[in-house]
Parts: structure tokens; C-alpha cells; sequence
């Protein structure tokens, strides 16, 4: 990660390098990494990279703000409120708040990749059928603070 100060801002400019960050284990063959957060300066949303596993899905679930995802790798299946998608590289989703939904992967053979975006930094994931809602930042608990990193 490479943090750039500005002359205007009291908030470093930042380029992330997935590869280089730590990555949190969804379970059932997804992991993710975090990118732009509260831990940055953002105020507005979080994103990050989710990463399937071939055949791997992630359990239903809901958030509480507005939630955009766009394939960046792979072929995937959407499933948003009981009907089901598929969906190509570049293909973006759009879901409301409280409409339960999730992804998997198209393929038995090679991974697939997701870009997510919250449209709030007090994003939280419901599991369906369940209350366990947990923030969606504290999957960024992991990331390296704001104070760290080389200044370019």
C-alpha cells in the first residue's frame, strides 16, 4: 500500500495492491480482501475483492445500505431475492437494502471474482433466516492503518 500526501487534504491519498493485502476466509471456498475503508478516511462506502473458489457460493444474506458488485473475473450465479442470474466478466449488480441475495461461482473449474461496494461505511451483513448481523468494516480490522506505509 502506498500512501501519497496532498496539499489539500489532511487525508493521505491511497494505492492498494490486492495482492499484497491480508485476506479474510468467508468459508465454503470465498475469501476477501478488503480495500478502501473508515481505516483510509473514507466516509461515504467500503469495497474490497471477493475471490471464489471454483464451485464455492456464499450463504444468503442481506445488507442495510445499498450494495453494488461487478465481476471482474470468471462467470457467476446471483441469486437476489429467490430468482437467480447468471452473470458474465463486467456483468454489475445493483441491491437495495434488506433484499437478500448471494453469489456463487458459475464455474466447477476456475475461479471468479467479485468487486463490491457499500454504499455506507456502517455497512452490515445479515445472514438470512438468522439476526446475526455483523459490520461489514470489521472484516477491515485486519488492514494496516492509515499511519502506515511509504509516502511517494
Amino acid at each position: 500500500m502506498t500512501h501519497i500526501s496532498t496539499s489539500i487534504s489532511s487525508v493521505d491519498a491511497v494505492i492498494l495492491r490486492p495482492k499484497e493485502l491480508p485476506r479474510k476466509d468467508r468459508g465454503n471456498g470465498a475469501s476477501t480482501v478488503p480495500l478502501v475503508g473508515a481505516h483510509l478516511g473514507a466516509t461515504a462506502f467500503l469495497n474490497g475483492i471477493t475471490t471464489f473458489a471454483p464451485g464455492a457460493a456464499i450463504g444468503h444474506h442481506s445488507h442495510n445500505c445499498v450494495e453494488s458488485v461487478a465481476v471482474i473475473e470468471g462467470t457467476a450465479y446471483v441469486d437476489i431475492d429467490g430468482t437467480e442470474h447468471y452473470l458474465d466478466t463486467y456483468d454489475t449488480t445493483f441491491v437495495p437494502a434488506n433484499i437478500v441475495h448471494r453469489f456463487r461461482n458459475a464455474s466447477e473449474t476456475e475461479e471468479m471474482k467479485i468487486f463490491w461496494t457499500y454504499a455506507s461505511i456502517d455497512a452490515t451483513r445479515t445472514m438470512a433466516g438468522t439476526t446475526d448481523r455483523n459490520r461489514i468494516d470489521e472484516e477491515q480490522a485486519n488492514q494496516p492503518p492509515v499511519t502506515e506505509g511509504v509516502n511517494a
